[in-house]
Parts: structure tokens; C-alpha cells; sequence
């Protein structure tokens, strides 16, 4: 991947409707070259897709858990099995493998309190082997960016 490669994904990433004029127009370059460059990044998988940004509040679900879990054992089977359900789970948008005091970071959109309080005993409890639940709530946002940092090279 060049620099032209990642000044296509940048102004895709900061509008994903571009026409490919207005792609090409933005990135220099002339239609029928960026066309067959975004293919490549589309059929290499280093573009996997595209999506609207929704916002939460407005879709209905306001509030923003970040939940740690520690698992009692780490055997094979035992992440596998934690990692499998997890990923069942429609109210968990992102599950990073941690470093630290906690093997897992959860984040979690929900409606209410009441409807996290239906999550952990129904959902997250369910899952052997669990052996801590840490919960913060994001009370605003201070940045959020789908863009990449550049990289100088």
C-alpha cells in the first residue's frame, strides 16, 4: 500500500458516498486509475465494507458501557467457548483482548440501567467462566473519529 492507496481510504473514511470523480478529483488522480486502485482495496480486503454512522442517542441507545472481564482459566476451549458467545451478543459493538488487569474490553450500547442490569444477569452471567465483571459508563464524548492517523512514509 502506497501513499495514493491510503489518501483513497482517508477520503473514504471521511465520506464514503464519494462518486469515484470526486474521488479521483480529491486524490489526484484520473478516473480509470482510481477505480481499479479502490478494486484492489476492496478485493484484498483491506476495505471491507461500507456503513452509515449512526448516532446513539438518537437511534435509542444512549448509554455507552466499557465493561472489563477477567476469565478464571485461560484453557483453549475455555476462550473459544467466551469468545464464541461473545460474539453472539447483538448489544456488544467491540470486544478487544486486553493486557493488564482485565483479559477482555467490552464496549456495550444499551437503552437504560435497567436494560444493562438485563444484560449482565442474562447475558453476560450466562457465560462459564467469567470470573469478574468491571462496568464503566461514558457520561460524554470527548472525540470520536472514524479517520485513521496518517502515516509518514
Amino acid at each position: 500500500m502506497d501513499h495514493k492507496d491510503r489518501q483513497i481510504i482517508a477520503e473514504l473514511q471521511q465520506n464514503g458516498r464519494l462518486t469515484n470523480q470526486e474521488l479521483s478529483e480529491r486524490v489526484a488522480l484520473s478516473p480509470s486509475p482510481c477505480l481499479r486502485r479502490l478494486r484492489v482495496l476492496e478485493d484484498t480486503g483491506v476495505i471491507k465494507g461500507y456503513t452509515a454512522i449512526v448516532d446513539e442517542r438518537a437511534y435509542g441507545l444512549p448509554i455507552t458501557a466499557f465493561v472489563r472481564i477477567r476469565l478464571e482459566r485461560h484453557s483453549e476451549g475455555r476462550v473459544a467457548a467466551f469468545e464464541q458467545k461473545i460474539r453472539s451478543i447483538d448489544a456488544i459493538l467491540d470486544c478487544y483482548v486486553m493486557t493488564g488487569d482485565s483479559d477482555y474490553l467490552l464496549r456495550v450500547l444499551i437503552e437504560s440501567l435497567e436494560e444493562y442490569e438485563q444484560f449482565v444477569r442474562h447475558k453476560l452471567h450466562t457465560i462459564e467462566g467469567i470470573a469478574s465483571i468491571d462496568t464503566s459508563f461514558a457520561y460524554g464524548v470527548v472525540k470520536r473519529s472514524t479517520v485513521f492517523p496518517s502515516i509518514q512514509s
